[in-house]
């Protein structure tokens, strides 16, 4: 079965944008969406989640924190953080969560790696 790719941010135009980004580069995975991180862990909570983009600046709960909760939740799943704000700060806090750094807007050569990389772990994951 297609690994599901989880989009998360408040803006459907950047969750437009990442998904036809990741269409283009992984076309056989699904692609879901969430508009904030309560919609992201009760998608999550459901399973059938493999990865998952989280943007940073969302209400009630920024990306960082969320992506907290995931990787306490799921060790293993590959998370990265998708944002336009590239402060030192931000970056070393989503390196101390294991988190895959991916610049906004999301395009085929800024998601490159971070989806060869989930890939990768899955397919080992699955052996």
């Amino acid at each position: 079965m297609a690994p599901t790719l989880l989009i998360v941010d408040d803006s459907k135009l950047a969750r437009i944008v990442a998904a036809k980004a990741v269409a283009a580069l992984q076309p056989e995975w699904r692609r879901a969406e969430a508009g904030n991180a309560a919609e992201a862990l009760e998608r999550i909570g459901g399973g059938g989640v493999d990865v998952v983009l989280v943007d940073y600046n969302m209400p009630e709960r920024n990306g960082l924190e969320l992506a907290a909760e995931i990787r306490a939740r799921h060790p293993a799943m590959p998370v990265a953080l998708l944002t336009a704000n590239v402060q030192d700060e931000i970056i070393a806090q989503a390196r101390a969560l294991k988190l895959a750094f991916v610049p906004k807007p999301a395009t085929e050569e800024g998601l490159r790696g971070f989806l060869a990389a989930a890939a990768l772990r899955l397919r080992q994951g699955a052996a």
